[in-house]
């Protein structure tokens, strides 16, 4: 079970709107429907939380790239929405990276069931190496920008401490709790 929710940051306070992201297939595609819901560049999060595996900010300022906090990264990998979060730069990954796993694979021979001994003693090394060092796998725990919500009153530490309800306890800590139960 998803849930995700809009909070733009107004003159009077926070206004929240739950969101589909049914729509949604990039993080640009992402930040647009954040800057959709402030039309005056103020400060809009997107928060997204799947039960209690993983949550996700996404802060948009204006025409700013936005910055990602993800909780919970190998987490957040295996659903849609976290694929929109966890970009190659979020990861660390040259772009592209991702798209030729196949590529990526050290297809040494050793799948037919050969032997990669040989290799091993010829100071080749294990090819695993190879594909270890290339970024391929997604971190467990968190990345991203763990200062995303500073100013705002979350501090990187609080963040990193969130479980379970994380986004209640971000809007709680917001001012923006009873606005964002309105959608819920």
């Amino acid at each position: 079970m998803y849930f995700a929710a809009l909070l733009a940051r107004t003159e009077d306070g926070w206004e929240a709107s739950d969101t589909e992201l049914d729509d949604v297939e990039t993080l640009s595609d992402l930040a647009d429907l954040a800057r959709e819901a402030s039309p005056d560049e103020d400060t809009v999060l997107v928060l997204i939380e799947q039960e209690d595996a993983w949550f996700g900010v996404v802060r948009v300022d204006g025409e700013e790239d936005p910055r990602i906090y993800v909780s919970d990264a190998a987490a957040a990998a295996r659903s849609s929405y976290g694929e929109i979060l966890l970009t190659d730069e979020l990861l660390g990954r040259e772009p592209g990276d991702d798209g030729d796993d196949l590529d990526a694979l050290d297809l040494d021979g050793t799948e037919d069931g050969e032997s990669d001994d040989d290799e091993d003693e010829d100071g080749g090394g294990g090819g695993s190496d190879a594909a270890a060092g290339s970024g391929e796998a997604v971190p467990h725990g968190p990345v991203g920008d763990a200062e995303v919500l500073d100013d705002l009153g979350v501090s990187e530490k609080e963040l990193r401490s969130m479980s379970g309800d994380a986004v209640g306890e971000i809007a709680e800590a917001l001012g923006a709790l009873d606005v964002l139960e309105t959608v819920r």
